[in-house]
C-alpha cells in the first residue's frame, strides 16, 4: 500500500508539473501542443491504475523539457517548436515519437532497477502504457488532423501520417527494454545501444517535423 500510494502521489505530481507547463506557454508552441494533449490523456487515466512505469515515461518527458541539452529524440520537437511551416498534428506525433521510440524503454529499465524486478513482470504495465500512447495518438489524430475532406491522398501531411505507426514503434520498445536489460553488466555496450535508440527516435522526429505548405 505504501508503495503504491507513492507511485499515486508522483503521478500527481507530474499531473501538476504538466499543468504548469501548459499554462506557462503560447499556446501555438510546439511543446505546448504535444503537453496539451498528454496532459488531457494523462489526467483523464484513472488514477487508482497509476503505475510506476507511467510516471518513470513521463518523468522522462518532463526531464527533457528542463534539459539545458535534451536527449536527441526530443531535440528536433524542441528546435522546430515555433516553426510556422510545421502543422500542430506534427508537433504532437513527433512528442509521441519521441516518448515510445526512446523513452519508454528507458522507463522499462528504470522501473525494473526500483523494483527489483525482470521487464517481464512489467510487460502488462507496459501494455497499459502502451494503451495510454494509443488514446493519446487517437486524441492527436481526432483534434489535429484537419478536415478528411481538405486532407487530400496528394496532400504531404499525407504521407507523413503513414510514415509512422505507433504499433510498430511500440513492439520496438518492448524489444528494446528487453535488449537493455539484457547488456546492465555491460556498461559499455548499453551506452552505445541507448545512444542509437536515441538518435534513432531523434531521425524519424526530423522526418514527422518536415516544414509543410498550408
Amino acid at each position: 500500500m505504501a508503495q503504491y500510494e507513492q507511485v499515486l502521489m508522483s503521478a500527481d505530481g507530474v499531473v501538476s508539473r504538466m499543468r504548469a507547463l501548459d499554462a506557462a506557454l503560447p499556446a501555438r508552441d510546439g511543446v505546448a501542443v504535444f503537453n496539451r494533449v498528454y496532459l488531457a490523456v494523462t489526467a483523464a487515466a484513472d488514477r487508482r491504475a497509476a503505475i510506476t512505469l507511467d510516471v518513470r515515461c513521463a518523468e522522462r518527458y518532463l526531464t527533457a523539457v528542463d534539459a539545458v541539452r535534451p536527449p536527441a529524440c526530443w531535440r528536433p520537437l524542441f528546435q522546430s517548436r515555433h516553426h510556422p511551416g510545421v502543422r500542430p498534428l506534427q508537433f504532437a506525433l513527433a512528442g509521441v515519437n519521441a516518448h515510445i521510440g526512446h523513452d519508454l524503454a528507458l522507463a522499462v529499465v528504470d522501473a525494473c532497477r526500483s523494483l527489483a524486478c525482470e521487464p517481464e513482470d512489467l510487460e502488462d504495465e507496459f501494455d497499459a502504457v502502451g494503451d495510454l500512447l494509443v488514446a493519446l495518438e487517437d486524441r492527436i489524430r481526432e483534434e489535429l488532423t484537419p478536415d478528411p475532406d481538405l486532407l487530400r491522398i496528394t496532400d504531404p501531411l499525407t504521407h507523413l501520417l503513414g510514415a509512422w505507426s505507433l504499433e510498430r514503434a511500440r513492439d520496438s520498445a518492448w524489444t528494446a527494454a528487453r535488449a537493455l536489460w539484457a547488456l546492465r553488466g555491460l556498461p559499455e555496450f548499453a551506452r552505445e545501444f541507448t545512444e542509437r535508440l536515441d538518435t534513432a527516435a531523434g531521425l524519424a522526429g526530423r522526418m514527422l517535423l518536415t516544414p509543410l505548405p498550408h
